[in-house]
């Protein structure tokens, strides 16, 4: 069965790459059960699904990313997302905290993760983030990041 990577990478079971993929069964359906962990919780330590898909498509904006991006727009229109979601998710500026704080990290994090620090850690526990809010949104970008990678290495294997 495909999973998301698959479909971001527009892999189809008739090709070589995607039976390759099976080989490592636990890393087709780790990286499934990640998705869905950090995209629709059971707890949701106070980051709502459509919050968290409106993030996960602006981070795939930002990587330029299209087909994650249309995955994830498409997600979030089944939620019935707010204006300012979809503004955010657009890659619009956010300026009602706390939400203008999370986004500026995941932006950070998302494009240039070496200048993060624990000083902008600290900026989203001053914007009210508890630490389980943070870890959430740490896994939440760090998963997003990990997946555009994936799916843009597997398009340049599949057109090799």
């Amino acid at each position: 069965m495909s999973d998301a990577i698959d479909r971001a990478a527009g892999l189809t079971p008739e090709e070589a790459l995607y039976q390759t993929r099976r080989l490592r069964p636990e890393f087709v359906e780790g990286a499934e059960a990640c998705r869905l962990s950090v995209l629709t919780p059971e707890d949701e330590q106070g980051l709502p699904a459509d919050l968290r898909v409106a993030l996960a498509q602006r981070m795939a904006m930002l990587n330029q990313d299209a087909p994650l991006q249309q995955a994830y727009q498409a997600q979030l229109a089944t939620l019935n997302p707010s204006e300012a979601l979809l503004a955010l998710a657009a890659g619009d500026e956010v300026s009602e905290e706390p939400l203008a704080t999370i986004v500026r990290h995941a932006d950070l994090v998302t494009q240039q993760p070496i200048r993060a620090t624990e000083q902008h850690i600290r900026l989203l526990e001053q914007a009210g983030l508890s630490n389980p809010q943070i870890v959430a949104l740490s896994e939440l970008i760090a998963f997003v990041n990990f997946q555009t990678r994936v799916a843009a290495g597997l398009r340049l294997m599949r057109s090799a």
